[in-house]
């Protein structure tokens, strides 16, 4: 996604990268959202049968982050095992096809859900998860928004991209810093289990 949705690409489609980009993080912060206050409505409907539910609430994010990260690592060290979810990627025929704004919102409503592609990282679910637990729809959105965004606004790191030389720079530098970048979202996660194991603790 990054490498095709350029200054440099879309103005050989004879788009706007502004226009795309921004119908892009729209579009995720939308996808996101719409997931997002789904699964918190379905948890508010759900959790309302349960008094005090909030401990086990808070267990089950610990245990599926956990057993995310560990599936992570698992996948890391092998080439053949990969996290359950989608095979698809986003159609880029539609960079054909369509004007700026319809792909760029297109991609960004599917890749803003994080389910309906390839899942890369464990965290997605855990997310989801969390959007789940929060008990409300509104709580569900604002986990929704913040997932979509932050997803979409890694793309503007090719604003400066407007011809060959600086594209494979930057998709050079970009395969460099995958390995940190995968290091440092699995501490992230692992940090999270912590954090919630002492909250537990500190509960019980």
């Amino acid at each position: 996604m990054l490498s095709s949705i350029t200054p440099l690409g879309e103005r050989g489609r004879q788009q706007r990268w502004a226009v795309t980009v921004g119908a892009y993080v729209v579009g995720s912060a939308l996808g996101g959202a719409a997931l997002g206050a789904a699964l918190g409505a379905l948890g508010a409907s759900v959790l309302d049968r349960f008094e005090g539910a909030r401990t086990p609430a808070l267990a089950l994010v610990g245990a599926l982050a956990l057993v995310g990260l560990l599936v992570d690592l698992a996948a890391a060290r092998s080439r053949t095992f990969r996290l359950p979810g989608p095979h698809r990627q986003v159609n880029e025929h539609w960079l054909d096809d369509y004007r700026g704004w319809v792909y760029g919102a297109g991609f960004g409503l599917q890749l803003g859900t994080g389910v309906v592609t390839i899942v890369t990282g464990s965290i997605t679910y855990v997310v989801w998860l969390c959007a789940l637990l929060s008990g409300s729809a509104l709580g569900g959105l604002v986990v929704g928004v913040v997932f979509g965004l932050v997803r979409a606004l890694p793309i503007l790191l090719v604003g400066r991209v407007h011809d060959p030389a600086t594209l494979r720079r930057f998709m050079g530098t970009l395969q460099q810093g995958f390995t940190p970048a995968r290091v440092a979202a699995l501490a992230a996660q692992g940090s999270m289990v912590l954090v919630v194991g002492v909250l537990l603790a500190g509960g019980s």
